[in-house]
């Protein structure tokens, strides 16, 4: 566990917001285990955080597994943590489960337009197990959102002592505590003695308006190529669709018997283009055969860059949500798809 380092704590207030998943959950009498613990009782099992001098506020604000957040749940967790931040707090943690974090904390970076810290943690081993890490991860995700070294970074994903970039990071691993993972770029930093160390710093980052409150929310699906598949399923499942993600093979590429379907398909919705790799970019240039990335882009798909699918999805919808056209996603995918690091 991370060494407990007082700070300089005049005036420094974290606010918790709690939202369930691994990190809260605790054995039910029917078997398994659920989400039942509060952010104030899980604030209560941290080992040396009163020794940190910060204020903490805590926010109950769902109780639910990670995979049972909605865009709804995560929209008013975002503007709660405006309101929060305009109140005077210095930093923002959510805890919540591992299993959609990558998705949870890109959305909210994507609408975070304030230098505060927002860091979302959570928990691979639950409180009833040997060596439980929530306890450890919530200590370093209070220590993150309260130093003035992680202003201006967007929003954090925090575990195992890392600092991870929301807009980069992924889930690696189905039960490691060491699951999450940056592939493009590694993570921004560490935590050591308690102390948050930034190796790399974000240059720029992309954000988009807030979704009004009255807008219908989009329908934005994602499609995965596979081996041999026709891709005769796309048309059935495009039709009730507002925008769509294919995660082609490599840097970009889907079997030629998709072309005619994309292709008119781009006409109609936006369609964006990503690599099911879980790393590296989609390429723009290099490859000319039926259905390689360069055929496709000019047949209307957008790249999504450097973002994964799941990234991707999550963007689309959001630009989706704020009735942009066309040019204004493919002008999102290149401002959010590029990766701009300086090291410190």
């Amino acid at each position: 566990m991370a060494a407990t380092t007082p700070v300089d704590s005049s005036a420094v207030r974290v606010v918790v917001f709690g939202l369930g998943g691994t990190i809260a959950m605790t054995a039910s009498d029917s078997g398994g285990v659920v989400p039942t613990l509060s952010p104030q009782q899980l604030l209560d099992a941290v080992p040396g955080l009163d020794d940190l001098g910060i204020e903490l506020d805590v926010v109950a604000f769902r109780s639910r597994p990670g995979a049972s957040l909605t865009f709804d749940d995560l929209l008013e967790l975002a503007a709660a943590i405006r309101e929060t931040l305009a109140r005077g707090a210095t930093g923002v943690v959510v805890t919540q489960g591992t299993d959609t974090i990558e998705e949870t904390a890109f959305l909210l970076d994507l609408l975070h337009d304030q230098p505060h810290p927002v860091v979302v943690t959570g928990a691979m081993r639950n409180p009833t197990l040997a060596g439980a890490d929530g306890p450890a991860n919530l200590l370093a995700a209070v220590e993150v959102a309260a130093s003035p070294k992680t202003r201006d970074l967007g929003c954090l994903v925090v575990l195992a002592d890392e600092i991870h970039a929301a807009a980069r990071v992924r889930k690696t691993h189905s039960t490691s505590p060491a699951t999450f993972a940056s592939p493009n770029g590694g993570p921004l930093g560490y935590l050591i003695e308690g102390v948050p160390t930034v190796i790399v710093r974000r240059l720029a980052r992309h954000v988009i308006p807030v979704p009004p409150a009255a807008s219908s929310s989009p329908r934005v699906g994602l499609y995965t190529a596979t081996f041999g598949d026709d891709g005769a399923l796309i048309s059935d499942a495009a039709a009730r669709l507002d925008g769509l993600v294919v995660a082609g093979f490599g840097v970009g590429h889907v079997p030629d018997s998709w072309l005619d379907v994309l292709t008119d398909l781009a006409v109609r919705i936006p369609v964006v283009l990503a690599s099911r790799t879980g790393a590296g970019p989609v390429l723009a240039a290099t490859y000319g055969f039926p259905g390689s990335e360069r055929d496709l882009i000019s047949r209307g798909l957008i790249p999504a860059g450097l973002l994964d699918p799941y990234k991707a999805r999550i963007l689309l919808h959001l630009v989706l949500a704020v009735g942009a056209d066309r040019s204004t996603v493919a002008q999102a995918f290149r401002a959010a798809g590029s990766v701009s690091l300086q090291a410190t």
